[in-house]
């Protein structure tokens, strides 16, 4: 199981105010890396900034952003059959990224809990 967490900066800005196209990504990138889409939810802030969650049947997907500064935050949980890496590879295209900055955190599920 693997957690990212991603800046993406684009010089594209106005998809980061087009919640319809924003929707797109995620869903392609989905389903690049073989995820299942079984909800949405999305917000468009007043200054057009967005916020979409894709719930998937091996996790989660989310974007935040933030117009004003050509910034994206996409927060990813992977498991199972899930391709992660390439799930990200399409959202910077998606949102054609200038610069990206990832974090990922491995997590280690098959151990045993804390006594």
């Amino acid at each position: 199981m693997c957690s990212y967490a991603v800046d993406l900066w684009t010089h594209h800005p106005t998809i980061l105010t087009d919640e319809a196209a924003l929707k797109k990504v995620l869903r392609e990138a989905s389903e690049a890396g073989n995820a299942i889409v079984l909800a949405e939810a999305s917000h468009v802030f007043p200054n057009g900034a967005v916020t979409i969650a894709l719930v998937l049947s091996q996790s989660h997907l989310n974007i935040h952003t933030w117009p004003e500064h050509d910034l994206a935050n996409v927060d990813l949980l992977t498991c199972g059959v899930l391709e992660g890496e390439v799930i990200l590879e399409h959202v910077k295209r998606g949102l054609e990224a200038s610069r990206t900055a990832v974090t990922r955190i491995t997590r280690d599920v098959t151990m045993e809990p804390p006594a």
